[in-house]
């Protein structure tokens, strides 16, 4: 199965994700700025759908990006049956291993509706 090309650069993605661990705001106390979170987020939906091929699941991490992933039955039309969403905080704490994937489920963080719509044996990237 092809991958989609990447259109955040693998070295980007990597630098953006590594400024949001260490911190925001950072100890200058000026916030992270918003294109650094938005290209951490799109680099690791990417990396996401790099691990894990296909278009089964749905993850939606607005407003800043949505894949599709996970192999299985396609999603062609309407709403798709396996919707994972939340906040790009949550969504990057679950990627670099701060929270895990149960954790922001029973905390209502992450909503997630669907047979496949779990991910995680995916998750930290």
């Amino acid at each position: 199965m092809a991958v989609a090309r990447r259109r955040i650069d693998v070295q980007e993605g990597k630098a953006a994700l590594k400024a949001w661990l260490e911190g925001a705001p950072p100890p200058s106390g000026t916030p992270l700025p918003r294109t650094v979170l938005a290209t951490a987020v799109r680099y690791s939906l990417e990396e996401l759908t790099a691990r894990a091929p296909g278009n089964s699941v749905e993850v939606r991490v607005p407003p800043f990006g949505v894949t599709q992933c996970v192999e299985g039955p396609r999603h062609t039309r309407g709403t798709p049956p396996n919707v994972i969403e939340c906040d790009a905080a949550t969504w990057l704490a679950m990627v670099t291993g701060q929270m895990a994937w149960a954790d922001a489920v029973a905390a209502h963080k992450v909503a997630a509706s669907g047979l496949r719509a779990d991910l995680s044996a995916l998750l930290p990237l």
